[in-house]
């Protein structure tokens, strides 16, 4: 072999040599990579997450804290299947497991019950209205308060713990309420009330209490939050039927609500 031979394959192996040195190297650093990486995050070191439904917050976050986890409180709701202020959902779920250090998202029960606003139901059917209180999450009494009525089977009045309810009045979820429904004309004579100056909730209250019902309602404009009675008819102490109607008109005007009532004008405006 001639000295030109022997140089190249020096050189060879040196390229050879150097190659195969770059790839134990490069194969090194990805074995270290690999085991930082696993160190780093805890591979292989997972817990069986705690079933923490139904405890409180800090019983939760002792047992949780013991098993190397961290709970974190991200929501409230309301059930009746646990106590007020105990966990009702977690994330990751019980029994799943999970790396040390892991977050563990909760759902709480609400320390008060959820409330719910009482909808207007006068006069819709008995059935619309126990849907809709229903569908709330309030309690409708199976036994009904009947009042005499010109319409059967409309809902005159909404009762809790024997108080009338009016729309928009706040009511705990799980509340039980009564509708008072009516049953069609009575046959005792009553004296019509005066509910001049009263709002329409105080004067459909003030003549249910006499066994009447509010006929037709009119107002003088067009916001009404602020409208009281001025006129009524049939007119204060006229007597009635159980179950007949009073109409009423309604301004938010001082000086129409305190204008003097007159037998004579009681007509006019229907």
């Amino acid at each position: 072999m001639d000295k030109k031979a022997k140089i190249n394959q020096k050189g060879l192996r040196f390229i050879v040599l150097n190659i195969g040195l770059a790839i134990l190297l490069g194969l090194a650093i990805l074995t270290g990579l690999i085991l930082w990486l696993q160190a780093y995050t805890q591979h292989g070191q997972e817990v069986e997450v705690a079933d923490v439904v139904g405890l409180s917050t800090a019983e939760a976050e002792m047992l949780l804290q013991g098993q190397g986890l961290r709970m974190v409180v991200v929501d409230s709701t309301y059930s009746d299947k646990v106590p007020f202020g105990a966990i009702v959902d977690q994330d990751p779920k019980p029994h799943s497991h999970a790396k040390n250090g892991r977050a563990i998202y909760i759902t709480i029960n609400a320390t008060t019950k959820r409330q719910v606003a009482m909808p207007n139901l006068q006069d819709l059917s008995y059935r619309q209205a126990e849907t809709t209180l229903r569908g709330l999450g309030l309690r409708v009494d199976e036994n009904y308060e009947y009042r005499p009525s010109t319409y059967r089977d409309l809902v005159l009045d909404v009762k809790s713990g024997g108080r009338s309810i009016r729309p928009g009045d706040k009511l705990p979820v799980g509340t039980k309420v009564k509708l008072v429904v009516g049953y069609g004309p009575g046959t005792e004579q009553v004296t019509v009330p005066d509910v001049l100056g009263m709002n329409l909730q105080e004067a459909r209250f003030a003549l249910l209490s006499k066994g009447l019902t509010i006929g037709a309602v009119q107002y003088d404009e067009e916001d009404h939050t602020q409208a009281l009675v001025y006129r009524q008819t049939p007119a204060p102490g006229t007597r009635l039927t159980e179950g007949e109607t009073v109409a009423l008109r309604l301004s938010a005007n001082p000086d129409k609500v305190a204008s003097p009532y007159t037998k004579d004008d009681q007509d006019e405006w229907f």
